[in-house]
């Protein structure tokens, strides 16, 4: 069987198309705030929050919650809004903040899912959470709506004060000096980065979110420099990665989350590459 035979059979069961549907979302959500985390300097909050996230899908898991984004989604956008607050701190600095608190609600989750979990599977469901390995695949129709919903909202947010995150990523001081409500628009980046970490976790699990955050934006930065260029090549490229790793991962058997970052890292190097020799022609 050749590939597009693979490929045209496995299309047929609506969990791959629902796999597919949602990694593409989620892609271009992540992709969409990388760009402004990296240049903010605050690319682990991604690693933070979900962190946080894996320690509220463990208490919801305890619990026998049918739907989990019940306690995960308010309990990761408090979380973020803790992280903002505590990184303006003098006292905690922001990189102190996000592993102070990613280290505790990973811990904490983990503790959780030991003491009181019915699964018969333990190691299985703590594995599943971290790495994404089979959540994609198991989305039902309610999770891709969902999945759907937030991802309008999310780039609908993006769009509309596409300015004002412009401004107060670049240069927040100034941002303040001309009337912007600086607090106010860093407060909405951290609550829409939490909506899209607890996205993500379906997809690449807790411990690589900050993967498919990041890497789009700073392959994007090889090859462009101005921030609406990045930001669109970062989406492109965010997008053609998910769908890439989604697909050799339903081919070759391989976990989904690991197979999209390892795609986004080769790109990079990709783009890297190709960074260097335009730098040096235009010289």
């Amino acid at each position: 069987m050749s590939v597009f035979e693979k490929l045209s059979f496995y299309l047929q069961y609506p969990f791959v198309r629902y796999a597919l549907i949602a990694g593409v979302l989620i892609a271009l959500c992540s992709s969409l705030l990388g760009v402004t985390l990296v240049l903010k300097r605050f690319s682990f909050i991604g690693d933070g929050l979900s962190h946080v996230a894996f320690g509220a899908m463990s208490i919801a898991a305890v619990l026998n919650l049918t739907n989990n984004i019940l306690i995960v989604m308010p309990v990761t956008i408090i979380s973020a809004i803790l992280l903002l607050r505590s990184g303006q701190n003098a006292k905690i600095k922001g990189d102190a903040a996000v592993a102070m608190i990613s280290v505790t609600a990973l811990a904490f989750g983990y503790l959780v899912m030991n003491l009181f979990s019915n699964s018969a599977n333990l190691s299985g469901d703590v594995c599943s959470t971290l790495f994404g390995s089979v959540s994609i695949l198991t989305l039902s129709i309610t999770d891709v709506i969902v999945c759907v919903v937030l991802s309008i909202v999310v780039v609908i947010i993006f769009i509309l004060f596409y300015n004002k995150i412009f401004s107060v990523t670049f240069d927040e001081d100034f941002a303040k000096a001309t009337g912007t409500k600086a607090d106010r628009y860093n407060l909405l980046i951290a609550t829409v980065t939490a909506v899209v970490i607890v996205l993500s976790m379906n997809l690449v699990g807790s411990l690589l979110i900050s993967a498919l955050v990041i890497f789009p934006a700073l392959s994007a930065m090889r090859l462009f420099r101005s921030f609406r260029a990045v930001t669109v090549s970062s989406v492109v490229i965010s997008v053609v990665c998910a769908f890439s790793g989604i697909l050799i991962s339903i081919l070759e058997g391989t976990p989904v989350g690991s197979t999209i970052v390892a795609v986004d890292a080769v790109v990079f190097i990709l783009c890297s590459i190709a960074g260097f020799f335009m730098g040096g022609m235009k010289r």
